[in-house]
């Protein structure tokens, strides 16, 4: 059976997009799937925009840009608002309802799922996990990978420094699962 899922997760830069994509993407390649992934940020990142894709498959990938992806994370409204009109319909997008009413989404061509990854957040202990609890919601809401599959990737992609934190990530990993 062919796999395939694709990805674009948006935010404000300093939300952690980039881990996430890079989270998905080593996580993929531990499941044993072919991957790309793109970063895309300009030069002000914290407080600018970030976007990343992210393609999955178990077929070789012809390129990483993606014209209507699958699946869109959407950090913060302004993403919300640019990405879901790119999104293919039968799409899902992941609404970080923090930031933007899911009721902007246009749920008579997408799905809509509406996380409060903020709030997640700092209920685990860690404001700055946002990027962890929306990843969770996003294995849960499209099934493009194991919760599991991530949580093992977290020690890969967590710099040694906040290794410390690895915990805590796997918390808010499960938390927006859960509440996806």
């Amino acid at each position: 059976m062919l796999m395939y899922a694709d990805v674009i997760i948006a935010g404000f830069g300093g939300q952690g997009v980039v881990l996430a994509g890079t989270l998905l993407a080593y996580a993929a390649m531990e499941h044993g799937l072919n991957v790309t992934f793109m970063p895309v940020y300009g030069p002000e990142m914290r407080g600018g925009t970030a976007n990343c894709t992210v393609v999955l498959s178990d077929e070789e990938i012809g390129s990483p840009i993606i014209r209507r992806p699958q699946n869109v994370v959407a950090l913060n409204r302004p993403s919300l608002e640019k990405f879901q009109l790119q999104l293919a319909d039968g799409g899902t997008v992941v609404v970080n309802s923090s930031l933007a009413d899911p009721a902007l989404a246009d749920s008579a061509r997408i799905k809509v799922v509406g996380v409060p990854c903020n709030d997640i957040a700092e209920k685990v202990g860690n404001a700055r996990m946002v990027n962890m609890v929306a990843m969770g919601a996003f294995v849960k809401a499209t099934g493009a990978l194991p919760l599991e599959r991530l949580k093992q990737a977290l020690s890969h992609v967590v710099p040694a420094h906040y290794g410390h934190l690895i915990p805590k990530n796997a918390e808010a990993l499960q938390a927006g699962y859960d509440a996806a």
